[in-house]
């Protein structure tokens, strides 16, 4: 099973660079999208429904801000739309969900905090809770892949010159502390990691700053043995961002 995960900038300015052309070469079971910066009711063109899909859109409400997405080849039994955060923040766009028979994906845009638009409190808040739902839910029985910016860089290997960026928003101590906390006792993976042990691995390049890896697909802990490959696409770029691509040897999602 290949699922890709990129977000976007804004989906018709990906579209234009080309997203979906390449998309339909890359035979995914799965794409997960973020940071659409578009309504749902934008996407009524046919390019944003490519055949063989199931679409699937969460929007903010407002134009120009948030939204992501997921395409599947396989109907979901059930969709979630947001974490249930009692703030709110996460129905702003930023959460969906597919569920199968013992498996769900999600697709997540954290709030980043990299500029005067969302603040670091709101993003601590965000974290705080997502930490208290992914507690309780790693006791289901479930196999969960989350896709996503998740707005942070857990090591010093995910970012690019990092003696440079220390105290950077995305580099921050608890932030760090966060990831780890995710990775070491909240019981869930770095996918990419599985595979690749290597620095020099960004999935975020912004004009202006130094890279860093802050886009990740973050498994249960159970299927750490099932990624087979996990790669960033390079060759073209169709955001900011990265799409990261990881094959996963599973063959009972429904």
């Amino acid at each position: 099973m290949r699922i890709i995960s990129l977000s976007v900038d804004g989906i018709h300015q990906a579209a234009q660079r080309g997203l979906y052309d390449w998309l339909a070469t890359q035979d995914a079971d799965i794409i997960c999208l973020q940071d659409l910066r578009a309504l749902e009711y934008e996407l009524d063109h046919d390019i944003f429904h490519p055949d063989g899909y199931f679409a699937y859109f969460f929007d903010s409400g407002v134009k120009h801000y948030n939204g992501v997405a997921i395409y599947t080849r396989h109907q979901p039994k059930a969709l979630i739309y947001g974490l249930g955060f009692s703030s709110g923040v996460d129905m702003e766009g930023r959460y969906l969900q597919i569920d199968f028979e013992s498996y769900s994906i999600g697709s997540l845009l954290a709030p980043a905090a990299f500029n005067e638009t969302e603040s670091m409190e709101v993003k601590i808040k965000f974290f705080d809770d997502y930490q208290a739902l992914l507690h309780k839910v790693t006791r289901k029985r479930r196999n969960f892949i989350i896709c996503g910016n998740w707005a942070m860089a857990q090591s010093k290997k995910d970012v690019q010159n990092w003696q440079e960026n220390v105290g950077r928003a995305g580099f921050l101590g608890h932030e760090q502390q966060w990831m780890n906390q995710l990775f070491k006792q909240l019981g869930y993976a770095d996918a990419f990691r599985q595979v690749v042990k290597e620095g020099d691995e960004y999935s975020w390049l912004p004009e202006e700053s130094d890279g860093m890896r802050i886009d990740y697909q973050v498994i249960s802990q159970k299927l750490c043995r099932k990624v087979e490959n996990a790669a960033f696409y390079k060759t073209k770029q169709f955001s900011s961002h990265l799409p990261l691509i990881v094959d996963y040897d599973i063959d009972d999602l429904v």
